[in-house]
């Protein structure tokens, strides 16, 4: 039962965050295409690990996660608003690379299948 509620909780402070930075964060580093993946909020609820994924280059990227730290304590702040908790937790931001992965790994599938295709 805990971890259910463990994953309702990650699963709720990830969809008010995502809204958050989508609609209320105004900084010019933050590019238009990133997403919350994922959110780990710990037992104790004092700090969230969540992860973000952020479409573009090196850079845009870069930028963005100097944006959202930079923003920590506004979107905790608009976390408590939303979000009925014991307390708001701690966020630390990491980027989301999963999707990336997932890219490369479908580029080389289809480099593959196009090789077979060519050997028939």
């Amino acid at each position: 039962m805990a971890g259910n509620r463990r994953a309702r909780i990650d699963e709720e402070v990830r969809r008010a965050l995502g809204d958050i930075i989508a609609h209320e964060v105004k900084d010019d580093r933050l590019s238009p295409m990133t997403s919350v993946t994922r959110v780990e909020v710990t037992t104790d609820l004092k700090f969230a690990k969540v992860a973000v994924s952020v479409y573009g280059t090196e850079e845009e990227k870069e930028r963005t996660m100097e944006a959202l730290r930079h923003a920590a304590g506004f979107l905790r702040t608009k976390l408590a608003q939303r979000v009925d908790l014991r307390r708001a937790p701690e966020l630390s931001f990491e980027l989301d690379r999963s999707v990336d992965h997932s890219v490369h790994i479908a580029s080389i599938l289809d480099k593959v299948r196009s090789e077979d295709d060519n050997a028939e």
